[in-house]
């Protein structure tokens, strides 16, 4: 709507431009990002207008401001990760994604928060500060949330937005940005979409370029699409997709851009139920919601069949050894020589990177080399690393069994609950709280699936809760034609964000619709 709203003159990419950074400006305490490119965004928004005047828009996000995570290499623009290791660092060059988003006419507002290098699930880890959910300060939260006492702080009632791409799901939530980029290696699009009320897809791994991506475990990570409804996460996606010869592990085929049709009749579909994802710790709220969907397809003619992934219950302990391993090998780049930061101590070359790294790293992503290191000693290698490889397979082949088997899509959930509290979140390390957070999403990684959340209801506290969708690899059009219908029966009710409606009516005015394509 917006895409059309810019071809008919009724706004331009500038006035665009400048109500989304006053509204970055408006929600400043949310600390959603890390760094805001006004300069840079508004000659593009410039260049874009001068297109649209002679009539020859690049296409469909043509003069539409997006935001990236902070993770994604940008030329110009420094890129942190948010970690005192790249802090001042600016990279030479784009990531692939970032380019594709730039060719196309988008506009890059900034760069967005995370935990430091995507290592966690509430995106509070990172050296910028915390990422505070915008649904934290909607009229739906403020009724249902009662203080403990009168005397109790507002300001500590806030609740988190999942990560580690938070920062890209609460601008796109608080209406800051149409679409943004997030980076998904067990759940971190989909874990902050479910929070924060948006769409949240991780593609297929190797259909989007990751060069660029400042890696994490190069064997999961996927550029994500977080945006307000599924039809533009199709459009997102459409713009990324397919071969780029930077990266080897992308899919060697070229990718038609797709539009999704209004699916009516879903009594072709087949919708499996894994049993394995009734959690422990499951809250009996998104139990009953995740049993009212499935109804919900029965009810409308598809099939819904429970099916087993029986190794799931290994999945956790499996990407823990993965991914810590994986980590400790990326993470040997940062000794201080080439790029980032680099210590005063001097005594030597070991002592220089030794303090580098202690200084550079906090103890999340320390931890997590220590992690991976033992996993790969020579006595522990075959104990842990290729067994956690063999289970690996195990689990790929569990989802390929129910594929087989005549099943479409799965249903799941995101998120064990709504967000937590920030003060009830930290009680709990990181290592903890991202194996909890990430049981639901973690198995699609590990399988290379793509896989889709979609914002579902508001919990009794008033915070949304998300329900996932997992496809067969390759078949992101099935998946997001049956998340789109999903979508469209359960009409999930819009963030009222009462500060934001006094600073700038008339921008919600502009984006209720919250949709560009």
């Amino acid at each position: 709507q917006v895409s059309a709203a810019l071809k008919e003159g009724h706004v331009t990419p500038t006035e665009l431009c400048q109500r989304c950074l006053a509204l970055i400006k408006s929600t400043k305490v949310l600390n959603a990002y890390i760094t805001i490119a006004e300069e840079s965004a508004l000659k593009q928004a410039e260049a874009s207008e001068e297109r649209y005047k002679r009539g020859q828009p690049l296409g469909v996000l043509d003069g539409i401001p997006i935001a990236v995570k902070d993770n994604f290499n940008t030329a110009g623009i420094e890129t942190t990760c948010a970690s005192n290791m790249l802090r001042g660092y600016i990279s030479p060059y784009n990531a692939t994604v970032v380019q594709k988003l730039l060719d196309q006419g988008a506009v890059l507002l900034g760069k967005t928060n995370l935990d430091e290098f995507a290592m966690g699930s509430g995106s509070t880890d990172g050296v910028f500060g915390p990422v505070r959910n915008p649904w934290s300060y909607s009229r739906q939260y403020k009724e249902k949330s009662v203080p403990k006492s009168h005397s109790e702080d507002k300001e500590s009632n806030w609740v988190i937005t999942g990560g580690s791409s938070g920062g890209s799901a609460a601008a796109v939530s608080s209406f800051t940005c149409f679409a943004a980029l997030g980076s998904d290696t067990g759940g971190s699009t989909r874990n902050p979409a479910a929070h924060c009320g948006v769409v949240g897809l991780k593609p297929t791994y190797g259909l989007i370029s990751r060069h660029g991506l400042i890696p994490l475990v190069n064997s999961m990570d996927v550029p994500g699409i977080l945006t307000r409804c599924v039809d533009d996460a199709a459009v997102v996606l459409g713009s990324l997709a397919g071969h780029d010869p930077k990266d080897s592990t992308t899919i060697q085929d070229d990718f038609k851009p797709f539009e999704l049709p209004d699916l009516t009749d879903v009594s072709k579909l087949s919708i499996g139920i894994p049993k394995e994802y009734h959690a422990p710790g499951l809250s009996s709220e998104i139990l009953a919601l995740w049993s009212k969907a499935a109804d919900l397809f029965q009810n409308a003619g598809a099939k819904v069949v429970e099916v087993s992934l029986p190794h799931t219950r290994y999945s956790i302990v499996c990407y823990h050894v993965l991914c810590t391993a994986e980590v400790a090998s990326n993470m040997a780049r940062f000794d201080g020589l080439e790029y980032g930061h680099r210590s005063d101590v001097s005594e030597s070359t070991e002592s220089m990177y030794a303090a580098t790294r202690r200084e550079g790293f906090n103890d999340v992503v320390r931890g997590r080399i220590l992690s991976g290191n033992y996993f790969l000693l020579k006595q522990n290698y075959e104990k842990y690393f290729v067994k956690a490889q063999k289970v690996r397979r195990l689990i790929v082949n569990d989802f390929m069994k129910v594929f087989r088997s005549g099943v479409d899509v799965l249903l799941t959930p995101t998120t064990l609950s709504d967000a937590a509290p920030y003060v009830e979140f930290i009680k709990e390390d990181n290592r903890t709280r991202s194996a909890q957070d990430d049981i639901l999403t973690q198995a699609a990684n590990m399988a290379g699936l793509p896989a889709i959340n979609v914002p579902t209801a508001l919990s009794e506290r008033g915070l949304p809760v998300g329900l996932q969708f997992i496809g067969r690899s390759f078949q992101e059009q099935q998946l997001l034609t049956v998340a789109k219908w999903f979508e469209k029966q359960i009409q999930f009710p819009m963030i009222q964000l009462e500060e934001i409606k006094r600073h700038d009516h008339g921008v919600l005015q502009d984006q209720k619709s919250t949709s560009f394509s």
